[in-house]
């Protein structure tokens, strides 16, 4: 595989997979970028199980992970981080954001909140759309409390106050390139997003811990020093780096490689069983095919 670029001296990677189905070609470009980040600079792989969704993993395909990528021939360093192990952490993050008045319950449906965006001709609109336009964030502390008492409620994070209390305005260096060709410093821009769902709380206590709280959690745990992954996922870096900067956590590199898509222009994702690793190797593939594809995609 060609040279990539990195940031000066080792680089710690990272592979993060949930096990809600079988791998495909996608997984497999973006686990050979991040291993081969790594070993081209002599730094360290690590593989992740991200399986905090408790209804839709499955042991099965956490298996069938360490399968296919042994198959490949990717090695990892010990030892294999699960975030089904990690809840703690990430609640005393979300402790840690509370403390700071930088969360706050949401009781609004799905179906409230769109109709509230339909109702408003200002309704905020972000990177991938209109953006919670914040109705829960303008209730006081009596109506909160009351609400509370009653039944479940998203934590959003209110990343306008979170960029107040980053005081410095964040940026994240970009060695890939981003959908609009994004190159370097790239400024923090909170509006892309809003104000996320970071948990869920309800008579139970916490559940539900969102991906954003948790990978730069994960991120920080591993001392993952360059986070590769596709450029899909270029503008959940704003609010990641958002958090790393208000949680006082290490700024990785970040580096957005090319997608994998099927013959009709569409991104894979794991329906796509034609396109799994499994049934590569059940027709016959070698693993040196599966890399000159995956080759061919980053280039």
């Amino acid at each position: 595989m060609s040279e990539l670029p990195l940031r000066s001296g080792a680089a710690t990677t990272r592979f993060a997979p949930s096990p809600t189905g079988l791998l495909h070609l996608g997984h497999a470009v973006a686990a050979i970028v991040a291993h081969d980040l790594a070993r081209q600079s002599g730094g360290r792989f690590h593989l992740r199980i991200d399986d905090i969704d408790t209804a839709r993993c499955r042991r099965e395909f956490e298996l069938a992970i360490y399968e296919d990528l042994q198959w490949l021939g990717l090695v990892w360093d010990p030892a294999v981080r699960r975030q089904s192990d990690c809840l703690a952490e990430y609640e005393a993050a979300l402790n840690r954001l509370r403390s700071q008045g930088l969360i706050y319950p949401c009781f609004c449906t799905r179906r409230e909140i769109q109709a509230e965006v339909l109702r408003s001709q200002h309704a905020p609109h972000g990177a991938e759309g209109p953006v919670y336009p914040g109705t829960c964030r303008k209730l006081s502390a009596d109506e909160r409390d009351a609400r509370l008492q009653n039944g479940v409620a998203a934590l959003r994070l209110d990343s306008a106050q979170a960029l107040v209390a980053a005081g410095t305005a964040p940026v994240f260096h970009e060695a890939g390139k981003g959908p609009e060709g994004e190159y370097g410093e790239v400024p923090v821009l909170s509006e892309l997003l809003g104000d996320v769902v970071l948990a869920r709380t309800g008579p139970n206590g916490v559940s539900g811990i969102s991906y954003h709280l948790a990978v730069v959690i994960d991120d920080a745990a591993q001392n993952v020093t360059c986070v590769s992954r596709g450029r899909d996922l270029f503008y959940a870096t704003h609010v990641q780096r958002l958090l790393q900067t208000v949680l006082e956590l290490p700024a990785p590199h970040y580096l957005h490689h090319a997608l994998a898509f099927d013959a009709a222009g569409k991104r894979l994702a794991k329906r796509h069983d034609a396109l799994s690793l499994r049934k590569f190797r059940e027709n016959g593939m070698a693993p040196g095919e599966v890399w000159e594809v995956a080759q061919k995609i980053i280039d």
